[in-house]
């Protein structure tokens, strides 16, 4: 007899010897119950079991609780990003702002990607930028918020900077794509107020997309009457309207705003009015290399018509 059997025998004999071990006669031979033994083994694996159970559960417990804070820690870490991104454009830091927002360039966050959209067209507008790389910015910007739209469709911004950036690369595309665009850039706006009726900036650009179109001079209608069979329109009356929403929203928000409303006035004939939103205009304080060229143009418009 080996070790281990006369090991087994022995542990068996121990068992059966305890209290709570049943005999029984069944067909004629005396069995012993191992009552005891089972009981010991059932609840020994019971334990097991749920000690076993209990430690993955409480893996996962921990993996969640993980992965709650990480997320965690990223919301505080893109609501700190944006803050000092919405500040340093509040300040005018066109360059530096880009800076900060190209380290997120590959992020998965809406609100990371048309805040550098936005960067970068600003940064394409600087007196200083070459042209070349004024034509780079500007199809950067426009890939940046095709991805933020791509992340997230809910999102006002990114269809408010993907109608401008389509804009402004329609101006390396020639008159025929930049009409054909004209269709897609209204319909993101609409839908940006759609989702932010609030939003004074989406409403001025739908009234700068109706202007655009109501100064068109003749013979560029003419071009896009035989390049499309019905081409957008839009009269000065229908951009004065949301001019005026737009700064019914949000007071004197937007420096461009001003001048938009005082040379619509102008295209109205009506310059009494020309000449205050004029004035607005050229008052505005310059926190962008923007504001500074609506304060010129303004004022020239004023010299123009001796106001």
């Amino acid at each position: 007899m080996t070790l281990g059997a006369h090991f087994l025998r022995c542990s068996a004999r121990n068992v059966l010897s305890v209290p709570g071990c049943k005999t029984v006669n069944i067909r004629g031979h005396r069995r012993q119950h191992w009552t005891t033994f089972r009981n010991i083994t059932s609840t020994t694996t019971v334990n097991s079991i749920y000690f076993t159970l209990v430690l993955k559960l409480s893996t996962v417990t921990i993996k969640v609780n993980i992965y709650h804070i990480q997320c965690q820690l990223y919301c505080v870490l893109a609501e700190e990003v944006v803050e000092q991104a919405d500040y340093l454009y509040s300040c005018g830091e066109t360059e530096k702002l880009y800076q900060l927002l190209l380290q997120y360039k590959d992020s998965d966050d809406a609100e990371f990607l048309w805040r550098l959209a936005r960067a970068s067209r600003d940064v394409s507008l600087l007196a200083h930028i070459a042209a070349n790389e004024k034509k780079r910015l500007t199809y950067e910007a426009f890939e940046y918020t095709k991805k933020a739209l791509e992340k997230n469709d809910a999102c006002f911004a990114a269809h408010k900077w993907f109608a401008v950036c389509l804009s402004d690369i329609g101006d390396y595309e020639g008159v025929k794509v930049k009409i054909g665009n004209s269709y897609i850039i209204k319909k993101h706006l609409e839908r940006a107020i759609e989702l932010n009726p609030k939003d004074a900036t989406s409403i001025h650009i739908l009234g700068y997309w109706c202007f655009a179109f109501a100064e068109l001079a003749w013979y560029q209608r003419k071009v896009a009457a035989m390049i499309f069979a019905s081409p957008p329109t839009a009269t000065y009356e229908e951009a004065l309207a949301f001019f005026l929403k737009a700064e019914e929203v949000d007071p004197n928000f937007y420096s461009m705003n001003l001048l938009m409303l005082g040379k619509t006035y102008l295209a109205m004939k009506d310059t009494e009015k020309a000449v205050h939103w004029l004035s607005k205009a050229k008052e505005y304080p310059p926190h962008t290399e923007e504001d500074k060229q609506v304060h010129k143009e303004a004022l020239d418009l004023l010299r123009k018509i001796g106001a």
